[in-house]
């Protein structure tokens, strides 16, 4: 993957509540855990955790300093795509769950932009 292709995965320098949120589920992704238990760990609750990725609010700070402390997912990452700094291992795992969400997303969006009021 080049560098182009992780910009464009990782929504870098887009600081809007979408783009966090599909990076704050690929960061808990990576962490092999659900929302709720992510929750609990980073101290937050599930509502807050599943308001900021579904892009109704920005992540807590309390859920980006356990993703830092606990998986070395920088919140420079999670709030604007920055990824330069993220440890090689974390990186790799990130962009390959990035990419398996863009590949699930991109046909529905292909889908609605062949709706009726678009032709």
């Amino acid at each position: 993957m080049n560098l182009l292709d992780k910009e464009r995965l990782a929504r870098r320098h887009d600081d809007s509540p979408e783009a966090c949120a599909a990076r704050l589920r690929a960061a808990r992704l990576l962490t092999g855990l659900n929302q709720k238990d992510a929750a609990r760990e980073a101290g937050a609750g599930q509502t807050a955790w599943n308001n900021a990725e579904n892009a109704r609010n920005y992540p807590q700070l309390n859920m980006m300093r356990w993703l830092y402390r606990a998986h070395r997912v920088d919140f420079n990452f999670i709030l604007a795509g920055e990824f330069a700094q993220l440890p090689t291992d974390v990186r790799d795992a990130i962009f390959d769950i990035l990419e398996s969400q863009t590949s699930v997303t991109e046909p529905d969006r292909k889908a609605s932009s062949r709706s009726p009021q678009n032709e």
